[in-house]
């Protein structure tokens, strides 16, 4: 004779918004963009213009909080990428408000994008594929193979960011790079996510999974 115990359910998940997510990491990056144009004096004013960086600097990491919450909220989980980047962005954006150095919110980019790209090189080189890991997510039907390329081919997308930071970092003004850490960031994350797709569906990806893969990309924004 078999006793029944009674079943219990787990509870599900929130589910996950793919839009959500680029506006998770894009946010606060619109957000210290918009806050620089208003602060920001009219003319040359080198002392006006560093009380702009400065406050614009303190939008940013208040977005940024706001995004983590939100994101804790709304999809039930926060990604490791996305907690190390507000880690980063309170860390430095702290630093150029006491220290009155838009150095260090400038710099941070480099940081964030040179770690990823280390972590993830070094674990394909290891044979794991530690960008599933850092998203906490899975393209339905990828293969091992497939993960392990898509680490590699990101990791040196990483440290290519890293690389074009520090050279628009250094050219530019402050408000051009902010204009270029949106748009040209942006537009070149969204051509390489494209450009992985072949490779993706060649490894195993569910076809009715493309229409996410853009939302599913890495953060690039903050």
């Amino acid at each position: 004779m078999t006793v029944e115990t009674p079943q219990t359910t787990e509870a599900q998940p929130k589910p996950k918004s793919g839009w959500l997510n680029v506006a998770i990491d894009y946010g606060p990056l619109i957000v210290f963009l918009v806050s620089f144009y208003l602060f920001r004096p009219d003319g040359e004013d080198s002392v006006g213009t560093l009380l702009a960086i400065m406050k614009s600097t303190g939008a940013f990491i208040v977005a940024a909080i706001a995004a983590l919450i939100a994101s804790k909220l709304i999809t039930g989980q926060v990604s490791k990428m996305l907690m190390l980047s507000t880690v980063l962005i309170v860390g430095f954006g702290g630093m150029t408000i006491l220290l009155r150095d838009p150095f260090y919110v400038q710099v941070k980019p480099t940081v964030l994008y040179a770690f990823f790209g280390i972590v993830l090189l070094v674990g394909w080189l290891r044979g794991k594929a530690f960008l599933q890991w850092l998203l906490e997510a899975a393209f339905e039907g990828l293969s091992q193979e497939g993960w392990l390329k898509l680490s590699r081919n990101w990791g040196f997308f990483f440290l290519f960011l890293a690389v074009l930071n520090e050279v628009l970092r250094y050219n530019l003004s402050f408000e051009s790079w902010l204009w270029a850490k949106l748009w040209v960031f942006m537009g070149l994350s969204l051509v390489f996510t494209l450009s992985q797709l072949p490779m993706l569906l060649k490894h195993g990806l569910d076809p009715e999974r493309k229409e996410g893969l853009v939302e599913e990309e890495p953060p690039t924004g903050a």
